[in-house]
């Protein structure tokens, strides 16, 4: 099944709900995945970040003027 009709039968299955609660959850769950950045990231993107807080929280800090120096 591809992403459209996907998509469509996900439409034929909300609009069949009459579950107040549910329709709660699911309007969570679609907002949330709006959201979270973190979903969207590859997992070299992620490492990169988590070793970047770690190694703030070992105190290893830069200005942001000698980070820019670095990087340019």
């Amino acid at each position: 099944m591809n992403t459209q009709a996907s998509k469509l039968e996900l439409v034929k299955l909300i609009v069949d709900i009459d579950n107040d609660q549910i329709i709660e959850k699911l309007l969570d769950v679609l907002k949330s995945e709006e959201k979270d950045f973190w979903i969207a990231l590859s997992e070299s993107e992620k490492r990169e970040i988590e070793l970047g807080i770690k190694q703030l929280d070992a105190g290893q800090r830069i200005s942001l003027d000698d980070f820019l120096k670095k990087v340019s």
